[in-house]
């Protein structure tokens, strides 16, 4: 008998957001507009790396791939398993990105493999997430981009109310909140410094999917970007760090 060796993996959390369960949280007009406020402020971060090779670690969701193919990014996605290439495979087939099966905390690439390395929906479900980072930034070049939920913001509720948010999103799941100033110190350790960053929404995504209406949301947090409310008070945040120099 041949064991299936993802099994033995630490951290496979990616499995179910690669699935298509978790990808029906981003369906309808709101989700779209979550997306794509995500690949808008990922793609200007990006911008400077023309042509760059990206490894999308947990990538599975294939909330990027697209977007990254079409500015000409070579792509690689990695997943804990087969299964989690399931949703990119029209990518696959066509050649367009390629996928590789591995452990996130043992990452199957030479250091500085890759220009830059991203990880989206991951981080806040890995348990061992300082030695995640370092496997990101082992593997990078130039620069590492995730996106975390930051705890100066309303998921400082979270526990309060995870109840109406499982009720209104139906498949959510226990998750770690950070705050910047932590993965900061992790990142200085390993000598990658933070050159921007990001807050994607000032009210929980849970309270945009009860609205369900994206001409009202996108007004509102218009509204609460040009007051500062949201680079104060926003999440999720996508954070770009870059290698030191020194």
């Amino acid at each position: 008998m041949i064991l299936n060796k993802n099994l033995f993996f630490p951290e496979t959390a990616d499995i179910e957001t690669s699935s298509e369960e978790y990808a029906s949280r981003f369906n309808g007009e709101v989700g779209e507009w979550f997306l794509k406020v995500q690949e808008q402020a990922t793609l200007k971060m990006l911008a400077s790396y023309k042509g760059a090779t990206i490894l999308d670690v947990g990538g599975g969701h294939g909330q990027l791939t697209g977007a990254l193919i079409s500015k000409n990014y070579r792509v690689t996605v990695l997943g804990s398993a087969e299964v989690c290439k399931a949703r990119i495979q029209n990518y696959l087939d066509d050649k367009s990105c390629s996928f590789e099966v591995g452990n996130i905390l043992d990452l199957p690439f030479e250091d500085r493999e890759f220009d830059v390395v991203i990880s989206f929906r991951l981080l806040a479900h890995v348990n061992k997430w300082q030695e995640f980072l370092f496997e990101l930034t082992r593997v990078a070049s130039q620069s590492v981009i995730i996106d975390y939920p930051e705890f100066r913001s309303f998921n400082a509720l979270t526990p309060y109310f995870y109840d109406y948010k499982k009720k209104i999103e139906g498949n959510t799941r226990q998750y770690t909140i950070f705050r910047e100033s932590d993965l900061l110190k992790v990142f200085r350790a390993i000598k990658f410094i933070r050159e921007s960053k990001f807050a994607e929404f000032f009210l929980p995504m849970a309270l945009h999917r009860k609205l369900d209406s994206p001409r009202i949301s996108m007004t509102i947090e218009e509204i609460s970007r040009s007051l500062g409310l949201s680079g104060l008070f926003g999440s999720p945040i996508i954070l770009k760090m870059i290698r030191s120099k020194d």
